[in-house]
């Protein structure tokens, strides 16, 4: 069997990843609101996630206020779909 990812075996960084395989960009605040995440743990993930290649943040201001936005990479797409592929392998019933 192939080995799981441990980058995204970990479950908030793993939830992270599959809301953005959903809405292919999202801002903070709905992740935090979407994972139940504090900022702060949020804010690590994301960028664990971000120096693995697999997601592009960006900062900007939409008004006053600061926007975080983050955005699924092709390369976050494929270690993702892999993740998902060894998950399948666990859980095959093997007769």
């Amino acid at each position: 069997m192939r080995p799981l990812n441990p980058l995204l075996h970990s479950e908030l960084r793993l939830a992270v990843m599959s809301l953005l395989v959903g809405v292919g960009e999202a801002d903070f605040v709905y992740l935090r609101q979407q994972t139940g995440a504090t900022a702060g743990n949020l804010s690590v993930q994301l960028d664990k996630l971000s120096k693995a290649g697999y997601i592009e943040i960006t900062k900007t201001f939409v008004g006053k206020r600061p926007n975080t936005s983050c955005r699924l990479t092709e390369e976050g797409m494929a270690a993702f779909e892999e993740y998902v592929e060894a998950i399948k392998e666990y859980l095959k019933v093997r007769k």
